[in-house]
């Protein structure tokens, strides 16, 4: 079992039930990264924040310090001299991750010009690739405009996550992999789904940047 996995068990273990759906998710959205792909997230209200929050994690360090290589550092000062140096020693690795939250402009303007339902879907189309991985977030599992950013996945012939409850909502037959913590009220679902990613993004961390 992944160290990781098995400590949010240890804290967690109402958990256990869903002990292979997170491994499948640590291990599609690694396998992406480990092809240059780029994780893009989507969700509603609480869940938009935690879409952001979890972007946050893969852009910068977490629990490690992820320095630049000293090749990018030496290149750096040796364009910039002495400001160079001090970029160099400020800016950390990362894993490209974007949510699609984060266009504002354009999700007002789609929403009001096309459809508020394809304001994810949309920007899924134009972004993501086959090598990408979407990981959406919905706790009743029945968001429309999380339905179709999954639909739009498949065509695109990304993987797919759905992070969710246990309410068997319509999503779950969009998604690749399904992650239904075991409860149904929205506000204890939240509860459990940050864990779930703060342990997604220590133990991607801890494989990309731990050596």
């Amino acid at each position: 079992m992944i160290k990781e996995v098995e400590q949010l068990l240890e804290r967690h273990p109402e958990l256990s039930v869903c002990k292979e759906s997170i491994t499948d998710m640590i291990e599609t959205i690694s396998a992406s990264f480990e092809r240059g792909g780029t994780l893009f997230t989507c969700g509603n209200g609480g869940s938009a924040s935690d879409a952001e929050h979890i972007c946050g994690e893969f852009l910068k360090g977490f629990l490690m310090l992820r320095p630049l290589s000293l090749d990018d550092r030496t290149r750096f000062e040796e364009l910039f001299d002495d400001e160079g140096v001090s970029v160099g020693k400020k800016l950390q690795n990362g894993l490209r991750a974007v949510s699609l939250l984060s266009h504002p402009s354009y999700s007002s303007a789609f929403a009001n010009d096309v459809d508020a339902e394809l304001v994810f879907g949309q920007q899924l189309w134009v972004l993501g690739q086959k090598n990408d991985v979407l990981l959406a977030i919905s706790t009743g599992g029945c968001a429309t405009n999380v339905k179709k950013a999954l639909m739009v996945a498949k065509v695109k012939e990304m993987k797919s996550i759905l992070l969710t409850g246990n309410r068997g909502g319509c999503c779950e037959a969009y998604a690749d992999c399904v992650v239904p913590v075991p409860y149904s009220e929205t506000y204890r679902i939240q509860e459990l789904h940050l864990p779930i990613y703060h342990t997604l993004c220590m133990a991607i961390e801890s494989r990309f940047f731990g050596k």
